[in-house]
């Protein structure tokens, strides 16, 4: 069953390659065929290596605006996303953000969703959605995983060396 929101976070021409390689990673024991939807900050709407792997994977690319984003909590700030798009962080507000919005099965396999206009703002509400995997860095890539099922949080050991902090 397709039950994951997959928050991601790359610099600006990460490849389709690097970010599954990222995903990959982040999944963990989670199957790939679980995720339901990738969700990112709107920005990253024309982000060549982001629309490459969710066409290849028919995945929907939902994408959020910096004000949504800002709306939901951070535990570890991202100074990179501050610094670049004035937020404390991109993967995990995505990634439950997707998790908690409307049922993915009405999402369009590789469509581009903006679920609300840039400059738009909205209230949290993600209360039925929870952090399964936190932010992860893999290859300039970050990755968080969310979803509204019921499923043991944890915390992933497999990161880079790298204590890279990116958007």
């Amino acid at each position: 069953m397709k039950t994951l929101a997959v928050g991601i976070g790359c610099r600006l021409h990460s490849s389709a390659e690097q970010i599954e390689a990222a995903v990959r990673a982040t999944l963990g024991s989670h199957a790939f065929d679980e995720i339901s939807a990738i969700a990112s900050v709107y920005i990253k709407a024309h982000e060549a290596g982001l629309l490459e792997f969710c066409a290849r994977h028919a995945l929907p690319l939902k994408l959020f605006s910096r004000e949504q984003i800002a709306a939901i909590a951070v535990d570890k700030r991202s100074a990179a996303a501050r610094e670049h798009l004035g937020i404390d962080g991109v993967c995990e507000p995505c990634a439950l953000l997707a998790a908690a919005a409307e049922p993915f099965a009405a999402s369009a396999p590789g469509a581009v969703q903006a679920s609300v206009a840039p400059g738009a703002s909205i209230a949290p509400d993600t209360p039925n959605a929870q952090l399964l995997v936190r932010k992860t860095i893999h290859d300039s890539v970050t990755v968080a995983i969310a979803s509204t099922t019921a499923h043991p949080a944890r915390e992933q050991t497999n990161r880079d060396t790298q204590e890279q902090d990116l958007p």
